[in-house]
């Protein structure tokens, strides 16, 4: 008779508590020593040490040594490919294979129709969010809790005046984007047509060329006198 599997402790449940913030952690911030996840976790820098080596030996992270100036080199984490994989890519497999599908059925016309049917529902749901909100950086925020809902873990910073930067530290449809371009395309579309014609949007990283993230530049489009 097969031994029943003893229940986790309150300290096992609390390790992984902890583990799972700390790979929360690295997916928002991404290449960071034991030192920085410990300061922004509240732990010291020898427990979030241990939680990072105990993520490593699970294969969910890997570290590199990077020297500054004199003295030993610093270890620095960051996700591994498996580390990522904890982070859903909504229905993957299925909504890659529905691609194909249209494709092998309609064409390339067809997945065309199908990005912009998408787009021009994702404009509807964003369009009204955002025109609430009066300044360029409360459509920002308005937007990125959007994303954020959507499972893009958004967020906005400020670079200087009147400019921003939308970060989103993840990609649930990272499979499909990959497997149709237009989809990516289509959401730089989205982001300047909802936040309209005085605005510019550019991206600067995109997961897909190799970034840990994506991440947009926008700012007031500057007036011809």
């Amino acid at each position: 008779m097969r031994q029943a599997k003893a229940p986790a402790s309150n300290q096992d449940r609390h390790q992984d508590r902890n583990r799972d913030r700390v790979l929360f952690h690295l997916k928002m911030r991404g290449l960071q020593t034991a030192n920085d996840v410990g300061a922004r976790l509240g732990m010291t820098s020898a427990g979030a040490r241990q939680h990072l080596a105990g993520l490593e030996s699970a294969g969910l992270v890997e570290s590199e040594d990077r020297r500054e100036g004199r003295g030993r080199p610093k270890k620095y984490w960051r996700l591994s490919h498996q580390g990522h994989a904890r982070f859903p890519d909504r229905h993957a497999d299925l909504t890659v294979d529905l691609l194909k599908a249209t494709r092998a059925v309609f064409g390339s016309r067809g997945v065309e129709r199908l990005v912009r049917h998408r787009e021009r529902t994702s404009l509807a749901d964003y369009g009204e969010g955002v025109a609430r909100r009066r300044s360029l950086r409360g459509k920002l925020a308005a937007l990125a809790d959007l994303r954020t809902r959507e499972g893009y873990m958004a967020s906005v910073t400020q670079e200087k005046p009147g400019a921003f930067l939308l970060v989103e530290n993840h990609c649930p449809i990272c499979a499909a984007a990959a497997a149709c371009q237009g989809l990516c395309r289509s959401e730089l579309a989205i982001f300047r047509a909802v936040l309209g014609r005085d605005v510019t949007v550019e991206r600067v990283d995109h997961i897909l060329a190799g970034a840990r993230r994506c991440a947009y530049r926008i700012g007031r489009r500057r007036k011809v006198a």
